[in-house]
C-alpha cells in the first residue's frame, strides 16, 4: 500500500523522540546544563516530537485515501527528512559536534515548512482528485 512506509517512519520517530527526550533529561542533564545546551537540546525534541505527530496524521490521512494524494506524501517526506536534519544537527551539536553542523539546522527547517506547504496544498485540492472526506454525523 502507499505511503505504508510512513507509518513506519512515524512510529520511529515517535519512539526516538521520547527516547531522547528522556536520555536529554535524564542520562545528559548534567552534560547538557554545563554546556548551557539544555534549551536547544529541548528545541530538537520539541520539533521532533511535533513532527512525528504531523507525519502519523499524514499516514492515516493517506490510508484513507481510495488513491493517496502526491502533496500528502510530499508532506511526509520533507517531514522525515526534516526531522532528520534540523532535530538531528541540533542533537550533534549538543554532543559535540562541529560548529559548522549549524548551517544544516535551517535546511531542517526548511524541509518541514515544506511540509507544511504541501499539507495546504492538499488540504486546498482535496475535492478535485475525486476524494470526497466522509461525513461523521
Amino acid at each position: 500500500m502507499a505511503g505504508s512506509w510512513a507509518g513506519v517512519a512515524a512510529s520511529f520517530a515517535g519512539f526516538s523522540g521520547v527516547g531522547l527526550g528522556a536520555f536529554g533529561a535524564h542520562a545528559l542533564k548534567t552534560y547538557l546544563k554545563n554546556k548551557n545546551m539544555m534549551e536547544v537540546w529541548h528545541t530538537g525534541v520539541q520539533y521532533h516530537l511535533i513532527h512525528s505527530v504531523a507525519l502519523l496524521g499524514c499516514w492515516v490521512a493517506m490510508r484513507t485515501m481510495p488513491e493517496p494524494s502526491p502533496s500528502l506524501q510530499w508532506a511526509a517526506r520533507f517531514y522525515s527528512v526534516g526531522m532528520l536534519l534540523f532535530s538531528g544537527s541540533l542533537y550533534g551539536l549538543c554532543l559535540g559536534a562541529p560548529k559548522w553542523t549549524g548551517i544544516i539546522t535551517p535546511m531542517g527547517g526548511l524541509c518541514l515548512m515544506a511540509g507544511w506547504g504541501c499539507i495546504a496544498f492538499a488540504a486546498m485540492n482535496v475535492g478535485n482528485q475525486g476524494y470526497t472526506p466522509v461525513s461523521r454525523e
